[in-house]
């Protein structure tokens, strides 16, 4: 190696990356003790975000450190390529719109464009070091996976668990397909709240509403049983206004009292409680919405928001409304693209869930959640549900859903498990009952039908036991993916998906959440380019489990910092450990056994906080250890007898810098694994037998006696010598005469030599604490 040469990360990530995939460190071999990770298999975006930078690097710092502990990492790698996201990149990249081409035409596109841009979005992984084994790769999309959650499905269906119903269901104008309650976003808005007047007997019947759109759905108005103000009109009718038509007033308690006028208008379908109450109550709907997004009522052809301001123009124009405000509230929107959702009946494919709510409860609270307060979410959403979950969507690219529709008879029949893979789109069948051709059902799953089932679809492959050890994920989707796989795994084979959750937090800038409509994005493409992989992975190191992380360039430089100073360090230690050949001495100095003490302490505590997923602890504690005792303190105290002292002082001291500095590495690899790779590969590699840190054992804590304190007291007196010089301006090799207290002297005294020697002290006496600077 050069005597002068720089580490440079530009030149080195990629060079060690290639040596990893060529020598597969980190292929999966097993074992008898696996430790397997359910990995998130990220959708194909384009690039990786920020995100997905954080909670991979948080989830690889485990991954790497099991490694090193000699468990085999089963760590498979995917992509989640067959949602909507990708549909809707794969129009923007070619600059098409999907439903305006054939489906075949379509997917035909899809499968193209993601042979393309997939390699280059899996790069992004491989420059942040994350360690899977990516010959263990699958796509949600793939053969494989199309057959198992088409299996999935048929299962649930055959055992009475998957139906398909005409209900109100969610609907996203936008995206023009059903969604899921789990993909309903809160969204906070401005609008009018409109008091209007309906008639009644001839008399106004004043009614507030924020969607006067809908008045020609209107199908009934309710009034609060207790509300005395209307107890007299309750069996009488309502005319709606400007569109004439009657409706029943009906007494429901869903009607507040305190609420705007305490009158509702119930309208098909303004929101699920208009849903369920025409469902409560028998009545007619009436539906005015496309699928579009569009009015089709006469006059009021238009979108929603044009729509409500028509008609709301017209109230005015003829006196129909009292009293109009500016309000601000939340409604649902689409998570995948924004907009506002609305209901329409639709049909659509159901699986049965509200009926074992309570027993995925105690599923969810089976599992080990890292940090445990991230339980109280799952239950939340748990708690909250009111639909069953609906796993269809009217989209081109996904999997299709292996079911055929006879309408002679209705009857509904699915595939067999044996013609899987199937689309049933390109297979003709005939009805099981009267023998009539069959209709193929167009729709295909929602990707979370297909994600759900993660840990099946990986373990087959290397018969992987279920639960896995571990799944990794923002806690954004822990209502989405952590709660559909705990479902399926339940009410397929009645076990845990996984032992441990690990919930990571968010990416904010300047405290909020970063959204490229906001313009506040960090690419961790360019700040790799900039500092490094290894410095972008100590910064995601910087947050305990499960809390979001302001993103600040200066805890990036700190990573840098530290790179720089691994590297200046073990330079300079190896310099005095030239002709040291890993022999150990017949006794070490008392300076030396404490300093390997301490740093047992240190290997104690950071594998406790690894294998409590507290990554951030042990990366605090590193830190520390290697800038103030081991950098700041042990190499200036033993470097005189490195180069001073009898070969027994010398051997001693070579013996505890070497293994002291190779734990260190050991220690902060799983966090900074480009940096410690090439310290290794150029300092130890010829000593030591693993042919890469990364599969090198972890350290065991050694013995840890009581006299481990003395060497504190002798670095705190090294501190006080160190700023007396400072305060005097004086070198720390002017020679002086030290005094200090009796006890402290008497603590270090099998370390004096030392002490005397790295504080330059012509002499050591006993009395309160004072320097003497002999020139």
């Amino acid at each position: 190696m050069e005597e002068n040469k720089q580490y440079d990360f530009k030149e080195a990530e990629p060079r060690i990356q290639k040596f990893w995939e060529e020598n597969k460190i980190y292929k999966f071999k097993p074992s008898k003790k696996i430790f397997s990770i359910d990995t998130p298999p990220p959708t194909v975006s384009g690039k990786m975000h920020i995100g997905h930078a954080f909670m991979y690097s948080q989830m690889d710092f485990i991954a790497r450190f099991k490694r090193m502990k000699q468990e085999s990492v089963f760590y498979p790698f995917g992509t989640d390529d067959n949602g909507l996201p990708t549909e809707r990149l794969v129009e923007k990249l070619n600059n098409v719109k999907s439903k305006s081409m054939s489906r075949s035409a379509f997917i035909e596109l899809c499968i193209k464009t993601l042979k393309e841009i997939t390699p280059a979005f899996i790069q992004d992984w491989k420059n942040v070091a994350i360690s899977c084994d990516y010959d263990l790769y699958y796509s949600t999309i793939d053969s494989n996976s199309q057959k198992m959650s088409q299996k999935s499905f048929v299962d649930l269906f055959n055992a009475g668990k998957a139906y398909k119903k005409e209900f109100p269901t969610i609907w996203c104008p936008e995206c023009q397909t059903a969604i899921a309650q789990a993909e309903l976003e809160d969204k906070e808005q401005s609008t009018l709240f409109s008091t209007i007047k309906f008639q009644c007997q001839g008399k106004d019947l004043l009614i507030a509403t924020t969607r006067p759109e809908l008045l020609p759905a209107c199908v009934a108005v309710f009034v609060n049983p207790a509300d005395k103000r209307y107890k007299s009109i309750v069996g009488k009718k309502a005319k709606v206004p400007l569109f004439n038509h009657e409706v029943p007033i009906i007494a429901d308690e869903s009607a507040e009292i305190e609420k705007g006028t305490g009158v509702l208008m119930i309208c098909s379908y303004g929101d699920k409680f208009d849903a369920e109450a025409i469902n409560r109550h028998k009545l007619t709907p009436k539906i005015i919405l496309n699928k579009d997004g569009t009015i089709n009522f006469p006059g009021y052809e238009f979108r929603v928001k044009i729509a409500r301001k028509k008609i709301l123009e017209d109230l005015k124009n003829a006196d129909l409304i009292t009293e109009q405000k500016s309000i601000t509230h939340a409604v649902n929107v689409h998570d995948k693209c924004g907009t506002e959702i609305e209901f329409l009946p639709t049909a659509q494919w159901f699986i049965k869930i509200l009926d074992i709510k309570q027993k995925l409860l105690e599923q969810g609270q089976k599992v080990a959640w890292r940090p445990e307060f991230m339980l109280k979410r799952y239950e939340n959403w748990v708690n909250g549900l009111e639909w069953d979950w609906n796993i269809s969507r009217e989209r081109h690219f996904g999997i299709p859903i292996p079911a055929w529709e006879c309408k002679k008879c209705n009857t509904i029949f699915v595939a067999d498990e044996k013609e899987l893979p199937i689309d049933p789109r390109e297979t003709k069948k005939k009805c099981p009952k009267c023998k009539q051709e069959a209709e193929p059902e167009t729709k295909v799953f929602d990707t979370w039908q297909t994600s759900s089932i993660s840990p099946q679809i990986t373990a087959q492959k290397e018969k992987i036991k279920i639960p896995f050890s571990l799944r990794c994920n923002a806690h954004d989707i822990i209502r989405t993916w952590d709660f559909y796989t705990i479902t399926k795994s339940f009410m397929h084979e009645n076990k845990l998906p996984w032992e441990n959750l690990m919930i990571s937090g968010f990416v904010t800038l300047g405290g909020e959440k970063m959204s490229k409509s906001k313009g506040n994005v960090v690419s961790p493409q360019d700040a790799i380019t900039s500092h490094g992989a290894d410095a972008l992975r100590f910064w995601a190191a910087g947050s305990k489990l499960g809390e979001d992380l302001d993103y600040q360039e200066k805890d990036l430089l700190s990573g840098k910092k530290m790179i720089t100073k691994l590297w200046n360090a073990t330079k300079f230690a190896f310099i005095g450990l030239e002709g040291y050949k890993g022999q150990k001495p017949k006794k070490l100095e008392t300076t030396d056994q404490l300093f390997l003490e301490k740093l047992s302490e240190l290997v104690k505590n950071s594998t406790e906080a690894f294998e409590n997923y507290e990554y951030s602890r042990a990366k605090m504690d590193i830190e520390k250890f290697f800038w103030q005792s081991f950098c700041d303190n042990y190499l200036e105290i033993v470097k005189n007898r490195v180069y001073n002292g009898t070969p027994e002082e010398k051997l001693s001291a070579q013996y505890t810098l070497y293994n002291a500095l190779l734990t260190i590495l050991k220690l902060i690899a799983p966090i900074m694994p480009f940096i410690t790779e090439e310290l290794y590969q150029n300092f130890f590699s010829k000593t030591e037998k693993s042919k890469s840190i990364h599969i090198s054992d972890w350290p065991e804590a050694g013995k840890i006696s009581k006299d481990v304190i003395k060497l504190d007291v002798l670095y705190e007196l090294l501190t006080k010598v160190r700023q007396e010089k400072s305060t005097a301006k004086k070198s720390m090799k002017a020679e002086i005469i030290l005094t200090a207290d009796k006890d402290k002297l008497k603590e270090i005294k099998d370390m004096l030599p030392d002490f005397k020697s790295v504080i330059c002290a012509k002499e050591i006496k006993e009395g309160s604490f004072n320097v003497e600077f002999l020139s």
